[in-house]
C-alpha cells in the first residue's frame, strides 16, 4: 500500500486524490454492510414490524449521528403510524445490547385520524402528530404526569415539537381493552401517549439523547427528509464527489 501511494506523490493535489478516492469507495460498502446487519438484527428482534420501516429508522439514526458529529444513540424507538391504533406499533430497541425492550401501543393526535392515522403536521394547535426523527431530552412532571421532552430534528416537519409541547407521556385513554370496544385508542393533542402501566419505564429507557423515529408513508416527507434514505443520499453524494475528483 505504501509503495502504491508513493507512486502518486508527484504533487500534493495528486496525492490527496490517490488517498481519498480509494478510501472513499472502500468505506462505503463497509458502511452499507454494517447497516444491513443491524437492520437484520432489528427484524429478528421485532418480527411483526415492517422491515422497511426498521431499516429507514436505523438509517435515519445513523445519518443524524453523522450530521450531529456524535456516536449513534444506544436506544432507538420506532413508531409506525401506518398501523391502526388498536395494534402495537411502538418498538424500543437497545442497540448496545441487541435487545427489544418494549413492544407497545401508542396514541396519535386527535387531528391525525381515528383508528387509522392520515394527517400530520408541525403546526401548533393542529392536534396532529408529527413525523420524522426526534432526539429525546429531559423528563419532567407536568399536566400529564411523568413526561419526556422530544426535540424534532427535521426542519418544517417536526422542529416545532418543543414549542408545541409534543412529549411522550402516559394516558388512561391508551387502553387496548377499551380500544377494542370503541374501535380505536383514545387520542392525544399530538403526543405519542402510552399506557400508564408502562409509560415511566419506556420514558426512562429513552431519556437524555436517544432517538425516536415516527413513520408514515407520506411521499412528501419521504422525499424531503434529511435523514430518510440517508445512506442512498450519501452514496449518491460520494459518487458526485468522486466524479468531481476524477475530473480535476
Amino acid at each position: 500500500m505504501a509503495g502504491r501511494i508513493l507512486r502518486f506523490t508527484m504533487t500534493r493535489r495528486t496525492s490527496m486524490r490517490s488517498v481519498c478516492f480509494p478510501l472513499l469507495l472502500a468505506l462505503l460498502p463497509g458502511v452499507a454492510a454494517s447497516a444491513e446487519n443491524d437492520a437484520t438484527l432489528l427484524q429478528r428482534l421485532a418480527p411483526d414490524a415492517d422491515p422497511r420501516v426498521l431499516s429507514l429508522a436505523l438509517a435515519a439514526r445513523d445519518c443524524a449521528a453523522g450530521s450531529l458529529g456524535q456516536a449513534p444513540s444506544a436506544r432507538l424507538a420506532v413508531i409506525d403510524y401506518s398501523r391502526p391504533s388498536t395494534t402495537p406499533r411502538l418498538w424500543v430497541f437497545d442497540l448496545a445490547n441487541d435487545t427489544l425492550l418494549f413492544r407497545e401501543y401508542v396514541a396519535h393526535g386527535q387531528g391525525t385520524g381515528e383508528n387509522l392515522a392520515h394527517s400530520f403536521s408541525n403546526r401548533d394547535g393542529s392536534h396532529e402528530s408529527s413525523l420524522g426523527l426526534f432526539r429525546t431530552a429531559d423528563t419532567y412532571v407536568g399536566h400529564n404526569g411523568y413526561s419526556l421532552r422530544m426535540q424534532g430534528l427535521e426542519p418544517g416537519t417536526n422542529d416545532a415539537a418543543m414549542a408545541r409541547a409534543i412529549v411522550m407521556h402516559g394516558a388512561a385513554y391508551v387502553n387496548p381493552q377499551t380500544a377494542l370496544k370503541q374501535g380505536r385508542l383514545g387520542r392525544s393533542w399530538g403526543c405519542p401517549a402510552l399506557r400508564p402501566e408502562v409509560a415511566a419505564a419506556v420514558i426512562d429507557s429513552l431519556k437524555n439523547g436517544q432517538m425516536i423515529f415516527a413513520y408514515y408513508p407520506d411521499s412528501d416527507w419521504l422525499a424531503h427528509s434529511p435523514f430518510v434514505n440517508c445512506r442512498d443520499k450519501r452514496t449518491a453524494l460520494a459518487g458526485t464527489s468522486a466524479r468531481s475528483l476524477a475530473a480535476d
